[in-house]
């Protein structure tokens, strides 16, 4: 099982320093991977009476696909996007975007994709909220043909490419696409199309529920349940053995991956989030697999 953490996109700020720091250090200390979540604009409040989303337009979000062209500069981590929400981007630019970090990480990218939550955001985005589900679908297989194929002619229901194609390719092809899943029907989404997925709960009769659903999915596409990835998500709270007893529950729950999220643990700098990556380093030895 493959150990990596989660960028604290809302509390590292706006320091490039802080975010190379980070990056660095967590290289240092044997991580594999960098998860990133996305959010390109914050709802206002003040203007949006009874706004109870977990971010606002005062929370800080770097871009993803940006972020990782400069870690890619800096580290030989794996980058993963947990998630990017597709249905609010450009299908055509997000192939294109994943194509160039692929290429600069030299073939360590996954792409995370979701639906997400948030109204104000697609509309920000210029992007149908209500046709999101059907819309991800079509979206990860031009993506998948675009990131395989020279020349694409295609027309769907939301896009249309006639005989046009990314240059250049990126080193995997296609890219690992790997989906975030919270009910049933995403889950079965996952299996159908996913390469991986992330849970967004714990280890335990839940979890067990969840995988089977994706696990039947994938059988009934014809495709191999074992073949497909998994990551947890384990967030730090203090306690070193308490977080490697969380990550054993995972490893033994069949995650292939898993992820020690730092954010909301009230540590208040690009240090703290770091002195607590170290505690953690030190419980789980992320370095070997």
């Amino acid at each position: 099982m493959r150990i990596g953490v989660v960028f604290p996109q809302t509390e590292i700020g706006a320091d490039a320093g802080a975010v190379r720091a980070y990056g660095q250090r967590v290289e240092e200390l044997g991580f594999r991977h960098v998860m990133a979540f996305d959010h390109v604009v914050g709802a206002d409040p003040a203007v949006h009476q009874g706004w109870d989303g977990p971010y606002d337009v005062r929370t800080t979000f770097h871009e993803p696909m940006v972020l990782f062209g400069y870690l890619a500069a800096l580290t030989s981590l794996e980058l993963v996007t947990g998630i990017i929400i597709l249905p609010q981007r450009q299908t055509a630019l997000v192939a294109k975007q994943a194509a160039e970090v692929d290429l600069l990480t030299t073939g360590r990218f996954r792409l995370g994709v979701g639906l997400g939550w948030n109204r104000v955001e697609y509309e920000a985005l210029g992007q149908d909220f209500t046709t999101r589900g059907k819309r991800v679908e079509e979206q990860v297989a031009l993506m998948r043909r675009l990131w395989t194929e020279s020349s694409v002619t295609f027309e769907g229901a939301f896009d249309r490419v006639t005989g046009a194609g990314l240059a250049p390719l990126p080193v995997q092809r296609p890219i690992p696409v790997w989906f975030g899943a919270q009910s049933p029907v995403a889950y079965r989404r996952a299996g159908r199309l996913a390469d991986g997925w992330f849970p967004q709960m714990s280890p335990g009769p839940q979890l067990d529920e969840a995988k089977a659903m994706v696990e039947a999915a994938a059988a009934q596409a014809g495709r191999d349940p074992a073949a497909l990835g998994m990551e947890g998500r384990v967030r730090w709270a203090g306690s070193a053995d308490e977080l490697h007893k969380t990550v054993h529950r995972w490893r033994e729950s069949g995650a292939t991956h898993v992820a020690i999220d730092t954010m909301r643990a009230g540590l208040r700098s690009v240090d703290e989030h770091l002195a607590a990556l170290e505690t953690a380093a030190e419980a789980l030895e992320p370095g070997t697999d």
